[in-house]
Formats: C-alpha cells, sequence, structure tokens
C-alpha cells in the first residue's frame, strides 16, 4: 500500500453488536474486520481500532429513510463522537438491504452460523458501496 493512500473503517451499526470492515484507496476494496459488542466501551474500543490501523475515515451504515425524516440515528451520534475524539472525517453510507445481502452472501459462500457473520458482512458491504461511489465519483 502507498503510504498516501488513505485506510477506512466501515462500522454496521446495531444495537448489541457493531459490524467492522476495512479498506484503503489503493485496492477499494473492503475486508471484514470482525466485529464488537455495542457497550459502553464501544467509543473507546472503536478509536483503539482506528489508531492501530491508522485509519484516515470512518463510513457509517445510516437508513436512508431516517435521514429523510430528519430522526436521531445512534449511529450518527456514535459518528459525531468519532469526528470529536478522533478529528478524522465520518461518512455515512445508506445501508437499506445491507444485512438481506449479506445473508445471501453468506449462504451463497456456504457459511455455516451465518448470524455470527452477518455484522462483519453488512460493514463489508455498506464500505464497498462507499468506496464505489466515491470511485464513481472521482472519474467523473
Amino acid at each position: 500500500m502507498n503510504k498516501n493512500d488513505k485506510k477506512y473503517l466501515g462500522i454496521d451499526w446495531g444495537s448489541a453488536k457493531i459490524g467492522l470492515a476495512v479498506a484503503d484507496e489503493e485496492t477499494k476494496i473492503s475486508f471484514g474486520y470482525g466485529k464488537i459488542e455495542n457497550d459502553r466501551n464501544l467509543l473507546e474500543n472503536l478509536i483503539k481500532i482506528i489508531t492501530k490501523e491508522e485509519i484516515d475515515a470512518v463510513v457509517i451504515g445510516i437508513p436512508e429513510h431516517i435521514v429523510r425524516q430528519g430522526e436521531d440515528f445512534e449511529g450518527k451520534l456514535l459518528g459525531d463522537e468519532i469526528e470529536k475524539k478522533t478529528k478524522i472525517q465520518v461518512y455515512y453510507q445508506n445501508e437499506m438491504f445491507t444485512t438481506k445481502m449479506a445473508e445471501a452472501n453468506l449462504i451463497e459462500r456456504g457459511t455455516k452460523k451465518i448470524k455470527n457473520f452477518d455484522d462483519e458482512e453488512s460493514a463489508r458491504i455498506i464500505l464497498q458501496e462507499w468506496m464505489d461511489c466515491k470511485s464513481i465519483e472521482s472519474r467523473a
């Protein structure tokens, strides 16, 4: 990876578990990074990952209908806290149907115990969709 390429952390917010994925500008491919508990240590644990992986920006999945209705979304509140504590940019990507897509991908791969991996796969899809949109925009 080129030193100037940015690294991204994708987040699939959930009330119990947070799915994670990483990607960089060079490969433009997102990879699952696991999941962590959504508990009182969530922000601290995310900051540790951001620091360890030298993340330049975060992408959080957010339901588009909530944005349109102007409702508060806990994933957005998390993004605000990440920006405050780390000073890195947080972006938001529509996450509609990512759980269904994640489950379909995992079934197609023959994954056992899908519920153990769907949060991570959802984060990977969210981040990949954002990377793909960013790539299209840069060519326009």
